[in-house]
């Protein structure tokens, strides 16, 4: 049995959707070629199938001076750069743009206008969404890995190294993201920056509250002076028993996060498999105004239970 021709049409659609995702995100991480100013013959030669990586090229551009105008360029770099994101802001923000629309598009060909511009708000929402679990994930990392940091800083500082050098060698034997961390702090204090204040500023990026005690313990050495590697030891003895706590809390409320995860993905799935398996069972959710009521009120149900749950599963010590 063959597939009806509108299922076809809807296919196709899905298709070239994600095709065009696919050809604008390539546009937009391809590195633009350079100009040869000393060949001119080359220099000359008809952009050919280079005409849409000019046109992404604008676009960037475009993108970038309001960013810059709109003085979002520094914040939208700093959440970048706190997620782990390798990305310039403008093709961050061209490339949420582009799966806006593409989404918006998905859910016009699937149910109409309305559930075209419900994709068209979730699709940014869920960027930011997952630049804060990338940056979390992130902070969680580094958090994990201070103990071995301490414990790399202590050794350097009691074989005689200076504490700038124990740093450095940090950075050059430790994994991400304290690698990134540690060296970004070893560059600013080459350019002239204080110590103390390269510390906190890494402190405050990665939400540490352990880093900044020991960035408050180096710059109270500093001034008094005494055993650093000793003052370290300590702090990392106790930076251990909060993380063996902190991982006791971890695993005493997976299964309430495991529950709220399934409860807030439930009522989708199920929406996704109806239209699967009865194409028309759902069409006056979509049709009719009482439909579009229960939609929203069913909405806000759901993220204000979202909100509760995430309340009760989630810790602070």
């Amino acid at each position: 049995m063959t597939p009806e021709p509108p299922v076809i049409q809807l296919l196709l659609g899905i298709v070239a959707c994600f095709a065009a995702l696919g050809a604008a995100i390539l546009l937009v991480l391809i590195p633009r070629p350079q100009r040869n100013s000393l060949n001119r013959a080359k220099s000359a030669a008809p952009p050919s199938p280079i005409q849409l990586t000019q046109l992404a090229s604008v676009t960037i551009s475009l993108v970038d001076r309001l960013l810059k105008r709109r003085n979002l360029m520094a914040g939208t770099a700093a959440r970048l750069e706190s997620a782990g994101v390798t990305i310039r802001p403008a093709d961050f923000v061209v490339l949420t743009g582009i799966v806006t629309v593409l989404a918006a598009c998905v859910g016009l060909i699937l149910a109409g206008p309305f559930f075209a511009i419900i994709l068209a708000i979730a699709a940014p929402l869920l960027v930011k969404v997952t630049l804060g679990i990338l940056t979390s994930r992130r902070q969680k990392q580094f958090a994990e890995q201070l103990d071995d940091t301490l414990q790399l800083l202590a050794g350097g500082l009691r074989a005689g190294h200076s504490l700038l050098r124990a740093i450095d060698a940090v950075s050059a034997d430790s994994e991400a993201p304290t690698t990134e961390e540690f060296t970004r702090i070893i560059n600013e204090t080459r350019l002239g920056r204080d110590l103390g204040d390269a510390l906190d500023d890494a402190a405050d990026r990665m939400q540490s509250e352990d880093f900044s005690w020991v960035a408050q313990a180096i710059a109270i050495h500093r001034e008094v002076g005494g055993n650093l590697a000793k003052v370290l030891d300590q702090v990392g003895q106790t930076i251990r028993e909060r993380n063996q706590i902190r991982r006791q809390v971890d695993t005493l409320s997976a299964e309430g996060k495991l529950s709220a995860y399934i409860l807030m993905g439930l009522p989708f799935a199920m929406g996704a498999i109806l239209m699967v398996v009865s194409p028309g069972y759902m069409d006056p959710m979509f049709q009719h105004p009482i439909g579009y009521l229960l939609i929203g009120v069913s909405l806000i149900l759901l993220l204000v239970g979202g909100v509760w749950m995430k309340k009760v599963v989630s810790f602070k010590f």
